[in-house]
């Protein structure tokens, strides 16, 4: 346990310091561009108010956007710190799970091996979600959140049990299985939002620049995860 534990907490904080400045540098720009296209959409959408009312509405605008919105960090520092707050705790928690599955497993393990722990991470809580429902952009027209809550946590559970049997399974029927256990979630579909797939007020381009970067990124912090988690867990006593 203690071994597992500080080979978790020392990749967790390398990986989750790695992501955020990640994040910052090629993710937040194109969040807040969007932010931007949203906010334009909004008041685009917004009815023009009698005209009467104008002084009156127009005064009072402020103070209801703020009831609206409740608190959030401010924009720079805070916003940063906070994320990376959130990073932090979110990738011990998956190093976590990873370095409990690689001591489940029995097997030796160093940084290369680790590497391939990571990379079936990524397939498990990246890769896989996302070719059903990609990341989206604030702004982005979507399917109802609890449906997409349960087809990701379904998606999520099938493709770590796939590759399992896939890795560990003995002789032909399990890997059979594990195959259909793969495609299964993708054969019934992801849910979406009536019309199928759509940007709402996003461009076209600057959701698909976000889908990439994000997976990319993505895919670099469970690189940096599962390599970390490998070496620390093969030197730790």
């Amino acid at each position: 346990m203690r071994r597992a534990l500080i080979a978790a907490l020392v990749a967790g904080f390398a990986a989750g310091i790695f992501v955020t400045a990640a994040q910052q540098a090629v993710v937040a720009p194109l969040i807040l561009k969007a932010e931007e296209f949203e906010e334009a959409g909004a008041a685009k959408a917004a009815p023009a108010p009698a005209v009467q009312q104008a002084g009156a509405a127009q005064a009072q605008a402020p103070a209801h956007r703020h009831e609206d919105e409740g608190w959030k960090p401010a924009e720079g520092i805070e916003r940063i710190a906070y994320t990376a707050l959130a990073n932090l705790g979110l990738s011990v928690g998956f190093a976590l799970l990873l370095v409990a599955a690689i001591s489940l497993s029995g097997r030796a393990v160093d940084w290369r091996r680790g590497l391939m722990w990571g990379a079936a991470g990524f397939a498990v809580f990246a890769l896989a979600p996302a070719l059903g429902l990609p990341p989206e952009l604030p702004g982005a027209a979507s399917a109802d959140l609890l449906s997409r809550q349960a087809w990701w946590l379904g998606t999520v559970v099938a493709t770590a049990a796939g590759l399992a049997l896939l890795a560990f399974g003995r002789g032909w029927q399990w890997k059979a299985l594990g195959v259909v256990v793969l495609i299964a979630p993708h054969a019934i579909g992801a849910p979406h939002p009536e019309g199928g797939h759509g940007a709402g007020a996003i461009p076209a381009d600057l959701a698909a620049s976000f889908v990439i970067l994000s997976l990319v990124v993505t895919g670099l912090f469970w690189a940096v995860l599962g390599a970390v988690s490998g070496a620390v867990y093969a030197r730790a006593r």
